[in-house]
């Protein structure tokens, strides 16, 4: 899928979980909704660090043209160096190393990790990344016309924000996680919900996405997961424009509203 798709579908995953939550009878603060559900529409672009012409190849400049090459080449070797005897020779690393299950645990852990041992101002570069992808997913034609610059104030800005109300007490810092020192733990549970999200909606299209892999199935280690071919479609295809994102609009709204006991 396209990178607004693919950020919508996050959001809206998040939102699921809110209300899951709170029909259990646990709910989550407004700001952990809110701000998980902005860190879930980044983090669903992310698997595509693997494409040079990616939505999030654009995000940070240079840096992330750099970093996804680098992905690539990474993601490639992975493949040659595990491929079984049924997975086809490939000339890039798109979709396999960042479009698996473990790669998502991997990256949601690290992030956790780094939000709990590097304190303040890790939290701050987890928040500020995830917002600036939030905002050229969700808000692509604004992103597109504005100035870099502009979005990376926007979303140092909203970061500054988001830390400031999770701060304060009852508002979610130490939400699901209540532990001395484990502030911020669940920083990483949107993350790996985004990264999955995005893996299951690319399973949806023509090639299919290899989630399960490192597990093998038949005499394939990457083998691209999906739905029978008749029902796969085109990724920017009329069926994810017409279709798909007003689902995961419709779907995010009563997750919200579930999640914030409107219904």
């Amino acid at each position: 899928m396209m990178g607004p798709a693919h950020s919508l579908s996050g959001a809206a995953a998040w939102l699921g979980v809110g209300a899951a939550a709170a029909a259990a009878g646990h709910a989550m603060p407004w700001p952990v909704l809110v701000v998980g559900a902005l860190i879930s529409a980044g983090a669903a672009l992310a698997p595509d660090l693997d494409h040079k012409s990616a939505t999030i190849s654009r995000a940070f400049g240079p840096v992330s043209r750099i970093l996804c090459g680098i992905v690539d080449d990474l993601s490639h070797a992975v493949y040659k160096a595990t491929r079984g005897p049924g997975d086809p020779r490939r000339n890039g690393g798109h979709r396999t190393l960042t479009h698996t299950w473990l790669w998502a645990v991997l990256i949601g852990a690290g992030a956790s990790a780094a939000a709990v041992f590097g304190g303040r101002w890790a939290v701050l570069g987890i928040l500020f990344v995830h917002v600036v992808l939030a905002v050229e997913g969700l808000l692509w034609r604004a992103a597109r016309m504005s100035s870099d610059v502009l979005v990376w104030l926007l979303g140092a800005a909203g970061a500054w924000i988001m830390a400031g109300v999770l701060d304060k007490p009852g508002n979610g810092s130490d939400w699901l996680f209540a532990g001395s020192g484990q502030e911020y733990l669940w920083l990483g549970l949107p993350i790996v919900l985004g990264a999955l999200v995005h893996d299951i909606g690319d399973a949806l299209t023509v090639s299919g996405c290899p989630i399960l892999w490192p597990i093998p199935l038949g005499r394939k280690r990457w083998y691209p997961v999906g739905p029978p071919k008749a029902m796969r479609f085109r990724a920017g295809s009329w069926v994810e424009l017409k279709v798909l994102m007003p689902a995961f609009m419709v779907l995010g709204g009563a997750g919200a509203a579930g999640a914030l006991n409107f219904i």
